[in-house]
């Protein structure tokens, strides 16, 4: 196997520097300042932006730098509804298909409870990051069932931009207990086999989303 192009290292870095808010949604740095970062020549760093651009991950500002893409009211609103869309589809291929194991569903379950049993007990920044590692775990879940290779990579993009959209407002300890039974209802129509209960439950999770982003 290969290593990896110098170009397509210094991607990797910058997409997990804006995926782990690094570098956070709406913010400025200088061509020079990427590249002390990166730890990598200019070459490859300005194809990594070229590359970053055209995903719109960022917006490039000629002779001056680069600003991480805008966490504007419309951009939030169209990637979480997104989400749903491909939610909806992909918790149908899941029982239709049985592409998931219910062994697999009840892990993905206990491991929700987990999170709402330490959040009832009080909530810190470990748990916070916890949180929605599980959160995105069930989403990815069902983002993974669809049967189609354009709309998983449609998926995949779209799940990029939520991180750092949502890195910009990470889960406030009010919406933890609320989001995690709001997933524990969809797993539990997910086990039983329900599509229909599954995909009523997915929207109104993202309705619910939409209220606490302040959009409803």
């Amino acid at each position: 196997m290969q290593p990896p192009l110098m170009a397509d290292k210094a991607f990797l870095i910058l997409k997990s520097l804006l995926i782990n808010g690094n570098l956070k949604a709406g913010q400025f740095i200088s061509i020079s300042d990427l590249v002390t970062i990166i730890k990598l020549p200019l070459a490859p760093v300005r194809e990594a932006v070229k590359h970053a651009e055209s995903l719109g991950f960022l917006t490039v500002l000629p002779k001056k730098g680069l600003v991480v893409m805008q966490a504007s009211p419309t951009l939030i609103k169209e990637c979480f509804h997104l989400r749903s869309i491909f939610d909806q589809e992909g918790a149908r291929d899941l029982i239709e298909n049985s592409r998931v194991t219910i062994t697999h569903l009840i892990n993905l379950k206990k491991k929700h409870l987990q999170i709402l049993k330490s959040a009832q007990k009080g909530i810190n920044a470990k748990l916070q990051n916890e949180a929605m590692e599980v959160d995105w775990e069930m989403h990815s879940l069902l983002g993974s069932s669809i049967n189609n290779g354009v709309a998983q990579q449609s998926y995949e993009h779209n799940k990029d931009c939520l991180w750092i959209i949502q890195r910009s407002r990470p889960p406030l300890p009010d919406r933890i207990i609320p989001a995690m039974t709001e997933h524990l209802e969809i797993i539990d129509a997910l086990i039983s086999g329900n599509a229909d209960k599954s995909t009523k439950l997915i929207r109104k999770h993202f309705q619910q989303t939409l209220r606490w982003w302040g959009f409803i």
